[in-house]
């Protein structure tokens, strides 16, 4: 598509949890012609859908249901890598793509994002939290020496500055001594995005996160973690999940009262908002242009398209 800036192929609507993201990406594939690709490393999981925010409803237009894409995908005992969400996003892209629809991704998960839109060469190892767990409490310089052990060519394309990476580097050595490690998808679609964030001032964002926060626990989504344990997922992968699974986790087991564990989230949830801000205002220092909204709002995001970006 075309506007009087430059040419692009797919619209990438991002920002913060509780910005209203999903309204926005959901009228923007209805005046598109165009279908929902989502960007949430938690949505592709079945049976997590308030806690996520998967906000199915809001699909329903009253020209009819927009199509969604990386949305109840696994079951969520399951492991679902980074590399796994590359490869079905390339699929649905070439998907919609080839059937002259326009792509409108929509997320908030800023890496997940990234690695689509960049291309990035990740690794098919799944993460061993345990193993983490293990190599956390080592030095680097052990880590190093393992690493260079392990994988030289590794350790000579890995960030050394950062002790997270360097752990990372540590595990897909350590399971490439036992399984062929596949990098990357071969070849993949060309993708020209046209970034739209939406953001609030602080304190407003805030306050749209506990009243957002207090309508999902209205529609059960205590009940929703308790299914989910019911159905055999463990405490310890509730606690990967994070947020709202980890917290309320921790209120079943009887760790906390309701109260107590309504201000951790509320609070929790507030941290994660400005590490996704972070994340976005990032991208464009990270070669990915970015516009700006004053929250989700339609007729500003329709002009910034007709312009191109």
């Amino acid at each position: 598509m075309a506007g009087e800036g430059r040419q692009f192929n797919c619209v990438v609507v991002c920002g913060p949890t509780a910005s209203g993201k999903t309204w926005l990406g959901v009228r923007l594939a209805e005046w598109l012609g165009g279908e929902v690709l989502s960007a949430d490393s938690r949505q592709v999981y079945r049976g997590m859908d308030i806690g996520t925010g998967k906000d199915l409803a809001e699909y329903e237009l009253e020209g009819g249901r927009i199509p969604h894409h990386l949305i109840d995908m696994v079951d969520p005992r399951e492991v679902y890598s980074l590399w796994d969400y590359q490869r079905d996003f390339y699929a649905a892209f070439r998907d919609v793509r080839e059937r002259g629809r326009m792509p409108v991704v929509v997320g908030g998960t800023g890496l997940y994002l990234e690695a689509v839109l960049k291309h990035y060469e990740i690794p098919d190892v799944p993460e061993d939290a345990e193993l983490r767990r293990e190599l956390d409490g080592w030095t680097v310089e052990k880590l190093l020496g393992t690493l260079g052990e392990l994988d030289p060519e590794l350790l000579e394309k890995t960030d050394v500055s950062s002790k997270k990476r360097i752990v990372r580097s540590v595990e897909i050595a350590m399971h490439g001594r036992d399984h062929e490690v596949r990098w990357g998808h071969g070849e993949v679609p060309e993708i020209s995005p046209l970034i739209l964030a939406v953001g609030f001032p602080r304190p407003e964002l805030k306050e749209r996160i506990r009243r957002r926060l207090e309508e999902r626990l209205d529609e059960g989504m205590i009940g929703e973690v308790e299914r989910l344990s019911a159905a055999g997922v463990t405490r310890e992968r509730l606690d990967l999940f994070g947020m709202e699974y980890g917290q309320i986790a921790r209120l079943l087991a009887g760790e906390v009262s309701r109260e107590r564990m309504v201000e951790d989230l509320f609070h929790a949830i507030c941290r994660l908002a400005k590490r996704q801000m972070t994340w976005f205002r990032g991208m464009e220092r990270r070669g990915l242009p970015v516009t700006w909204l004053e929250g989700p709002d339609f007729g500003k995001a329709c002009e910034v398209i007709r312009g191109g970006g």
